[in-house]
């Protein structure tokens, strides 16, 4: 069942657990996702990043993303990932988004704020939620990042994430606290102190970007610190590649769909195993 972002968020935190939300730009990660999450009867949030618009057009995966989700046996909340700019999230709410991400984090304070300001506009209009972003997060979804200890200077500081959400009325912030987009080639060192200030200090639910790769322990520590939304997909994403160099190398393949197939399954897997440690099942 379609679902906004505020209602999968109330779930988590009413039940203390974090909604696993994850980019889909293809029909495989759709129904490795949304099969998963209704296996384990879960809600979910299936993403779309706007850096995806190469790899799938907006307005060609967003209507069977909303199709999936208003099919679903679970709350499922269809979101826009790191909107970078406003005319793309403009599309995204006009195709049916429940949410929105607007992403200035490279930008100024002042530009940040006045930029999502309008973007907090747009959505209500539409009846969608937003989330938003301050803090640096090492480079992007599209995968090759590694947290850069040197530069806790550009990690959330939590008295600059409170003016931010009073200032322009989000309904959850994504914090930077050692996480990364990409493939972590170091073990990732968070900064629990940090999340745990600003959770303290904000009354909205707090979003982890740079979920992959993570470990059980500090996925359950973060929760536990009050992240109620994860962002995940560079790893289940590889998971599906290893399955299909593990095809080639076993058998001769002669269809398309052998390979897709193969690459869904070994996402599915990945995706439970995240999901199970995302909602303590």
């Amino acid at each position: 069942m379609l679902a906004t972002l505020n209602e999968v968020l109330s779930i988590a935190e009413k039940e203390n657990f974090a909604v696993g939300a994850f980019n889909t730009p293809n029909l495989e990660c759709l129904m490795a996702v949304i099969n998963t999450a209704e296996k384990l009867n879960v809600p979910v949030i299936i993403s779309h990043a706007e850096l995806h618009e190469k790899v799938m057009p907006l307005k060609t995966i967003g209507p069977i993303m909303l199709l999936m989700a208003k099919n679903a046996k679970v709350p499922v909340a269809v979101h826009l990932d790191h909107g970078e700019n406003l005319e793309y999230i403009e599309k995204a709410l006009e195709i049916g988004f429940t949410s929105v991400m607007y992403d200035g984090s490279l930008l100024s304070y002042e530009e940040n704020v006045r930029n999502t300001i309008q973007a907090v506009k747009i959505a209500k209009k539409a009846g969608a939620d937003v989330e938003a972003e301050i803090g640096v997060l090492g480079r992007s979804e599209a995968g090759g990042s590694e947290p850069d200890e040197d530069k806790k200077d550009l990690y959330t500081d939590p008295d600059s994430a409170k003016r931010f959400v009073e200032e322009t009325g989000i309904d959850a912030l994504a914090a930077s606290f050692g996480t990364a987009h990409g493939v972590y080639k170091t073990k990732p060192k968070l900064d629990f102190p940090r999340i745990e200030k600003i959770k303290s200090l904000v009354d909205i639910p707090l979003v982890m970007h740079g979920g992959s790769g993570v470990s059980p322990e500090d996925y359950t520590a973060a929760i536990s610190k009050g992240i109620r939304k994860i962002n995940y997909y560079t790893y289940m994403s590889r998971e599906g590649v290893f399955a299909v160099k593990k095809l080639f190398e076993e058998k001769e393949v002669g269809f398309f769909h052998d390979i897709a197939d193969a690459a869904f399954k070994a996402m599915e897997a990945d995706v439970e195993k995240a999901m199970r440690v995302f909602y303590k099942k």
